[in-house]
């Protein structure tokens, strides 16, 4: 099982992961968005995007640090594990709660707000739960996941980092991820489901990057030739047409 679990099933991810991107950019690029609900609600869209948003991407940061740079790095520096588990705990505990109150000032629209709601897909629904699920249980890890079942002490960056960092050379250490905790491992595996599933779902949308704006032609605005300028002498309002006996008769008929 930990065969399956820890050395196949993350390339079957990865299969599933890039494949559906290539198949969605094939043959749904008119489908690669997120479906903005904007025009039906934007005062809670206001508050709780920006923060879901920007307190998603410092918990991704925080995963890229403790996953890819090795602890002799960190200890190279003069960074003990007890102030970089400090620091990883306070700073991800503040993200991770940021992008769950973002997240469900998101559902809490999404369910009260009438347009918003019919909208919803089955889908939508699914995504949400997977998505919510992996914040969880990723706060459930950084909090209790420091000690296995047996009561000795566990340091992630020693198991999971290890077992992570070895996939990129095809050649997956099993038994440092089996040695990992159940809190880990389960995390583990629902983002193995959110990532399985991230292409055909609105999610899609965060790995599109709008670098063409930055090569794009400038726009050319030109001014109005005076030749074509209004001979208007009078402020906004109705032009009198019709001839001068029609309108001396109190006959005026106006035009825009």
């Amino acid at each position: 099982m930990d065969v399956f679990l820890w050395g196949v099933l993350p390339y079957l991810t990865a299969a599933i992961f890039f494949g559906g991107l290539w198949y969605r950019y094939r043959y749904d690029q008119f489908g690669w968005t997120t479906r903005s609900s904007q025009l039906y609600e934007s005062k809670i869209l206001r508050i709780a995007s920006p923060m879901f948003h920007y307190a998603l991407f410092v918990v991704l940061g925080g995963h890229l640090v403790g996953l890819f740079i090795p602890k002799n790095w960190t200890d190279a520096v003069g960074i003990s594990q007890e102030m970089y588990h400090l620091t990883a705990l306070s700073l991800g505990m503040v993200a991770g709660v940021a992008t769950l109150l973002g997240i469900g000032m998101l559902i809490y629209r999404r369910r009260t707000t009438g347009p918003v709601f019919m909208a919803t897909t089955k889908n939508d629904k699914a995504m949400y739960l997977v998505l919510v699920g992996a914040l969880v249980l990723g706060m459930w890890a950084t909090l209790t996941g420091d000690h296995t079942a047996t009561g000795e002490h566990h340091n992630y960056r020693e198991t999971v980092s290890v077992w992570f960092r070895s996939l990129f050379i095809f050649q997956p250490k099993i038994a440092a991820m089996a040695a990992s905790t159940i809190q880990f491992k389960i995390h583990i595996l629902v983002a193995f489901l959110l990532f399985a599933s991230m292409p055909f779902t609105r999610l899609v949308h965060a790995f599109t990057v709008p670098l063409h704006f930055f090569f794009r032609p400038y726009m050319i605005y030109r001014s109005r030739p005076k030749s074509v300028e209004s001979t208007h002498t009078h402020g906004r309002g109705w032009d009198k047409i019709g001839t001068p006996d029609r309108q001396k008769k109190g006959d005026d008929v106006y035009k825009p």
